[in-house]
């Protein structure tokens, strides 16, 4: 994961609470992905055909037996989109 570039905070409201995740943008060919970190583990957001991030998670994290609450990515996505689009 080479290429990280602007070191961003995104705030998101989930829960009643207010989180702030440290994240970069991560540069790759003629797209990106934006790198989160969440609960200690590095969370890569990627837009889709239709400019909508999703979440991906790498083989090591998924045999690792991640735990990661899924709402949360979905509240993280939300915010990332409504500052791209």
């Amino acid at each position: 994961m080479d290429n990280f570039d602007n070191n961003l905070e995104i705030p998101v409201t989930y829960k009643g609470e207010e989180y702030s995740f440290p994240a970069r943008v991560v540069i790759t060919g003629y797209t990106h992905k934006i790198g989160v970190e969440v609960d200690n583990q590095l969370i890569l957001f990627e837009p889709d055909e239709e400019r909508n991030y999703r979440a991906v998670l790498g083989p090591a994290q998924l045999e690792k037996g991640i735990k990661v609450d899924i709402a949360l990515l979905k509240a993280i996505a939300a915010v990332i989109e409504s500052v791209v689009k």
